[in-house]
């Protein structure tokens, strides 16, 4: 099993930043496409941000502009720094991960514990 570790949500005020990150195991053969998804309570689950192994970049409209998603492919690492935070932006955080865990086996979807943000004054 594959564990992603994330860190970095927590209380922001309006108008506030907050960077995540989300960890994929050294021991891991490759990591594909990483990502955000958030859901905030009685409200679907929705795609924030993915970045794939080439740094290539989609984000939701909700979000574009205000977050950047990154990679460090050498730590196995995927960023996501979220500026001018509002209300809306209040959710659980989840990352996740494409790998293929070892050399042969066949890529699969990875998440992360879940990290809390909370947006407000």
């Amino acid at each position: 099993q594959v564990q992603l570790v994330e860190s970095g949500g927590g209380l922001v005020q309006p108008g506030g930043s907050l960077r995540l990150s989300c960890a994929a195991p050294a021991t891991i053969f490759i990591v594909y496409d990483m990502g955000w998804y958030r859901q905030a309570p009685g409200k679907q689950r929705e795609l924030v941000a993915r970045i794939t192994r080439l740094s290539s970049t989609k984000y939701a409209d909700s979000v574009k502009g205000r977050f950047t998603i990154s990679r460090d492919n050498a730590k196995r690492t995927v960023y996501l720094q979220m500026n001018s935070l509002n209300a809306e932006d209040t959710a659980a955080y989840s990352c996740y991960a494409t790998v293929q865990p070892r050399a042969g086996s066949t890529p699969s979807d990875y998440w992360g514990q879940g990290t809390q943000v909370t947006v407000s004054s």
